[in-house]
């Protein structure tokens, strides 16, 4: 399995039967998997969630968005306690050019993508109830294609 490190985008070979939330990245020897949402900028984007073997959860928001600020705590805790899908963060305001490429037109605007491809999205701030619910559901669809 493949795993693109959050912190120098290398990507990194997991051996069949071995867990990443465990890893070291062979480049940055930084972890593989972390705590928080990766943090994805227009240069990172691409090969993140096209060359990870897990799915990948981003969070498209703002500095100056309310509902981004009052879900950001919920959508770290998930982060730091779900392993099978991996969490990221897009500020649109700074990668321009991933936000327009993916229509965002609110936020927050959660996507789940899987080898590079949308699955799912959903706009506007959930709360950890709504926001598990959704991510179960998604993945029963990803699970069903």
């Amino acid at each position: 399995m493949n795993i693109v490190c959050p912190s120098c985008a290398a990507i990194n070979r997991i051996p069949e039967g071995k867990s990443h939330v465990d890893g070291t990245c062979g480049k940055c020897k930084n972890r593989l998997h972390t705590s928080s949402p990766a943090q994805l900028t227009d240069a990172t984007f691409q090969r993140y969630i096209e060359k990870n073997a897990l799915p990948v959860l981003v969070d498209y928001w703002a500095s100056w968005c309310g509902p981004c600020q009052m879900m950001a705590p919920v959508f770290a805790k998930l982060a730091s306690e779900t392993e099978s899908i991996l969490f990221a963060k897009v500020d649109t305001e700074h990668a321009q050019q991933v936000s327009a490429a993916a229509g965002i037109r609110s936020i927050p605007t959660l996507v789940l993508f899987y080898a590079g491809k949308e699955v799912n999205r959903v706009s506007g701030a959930l709360s950890e109830h709504q926001l598990r619910a959704w991510i179960a559901q998604s993945i029963k669809e990803l699970a069903s294609r």
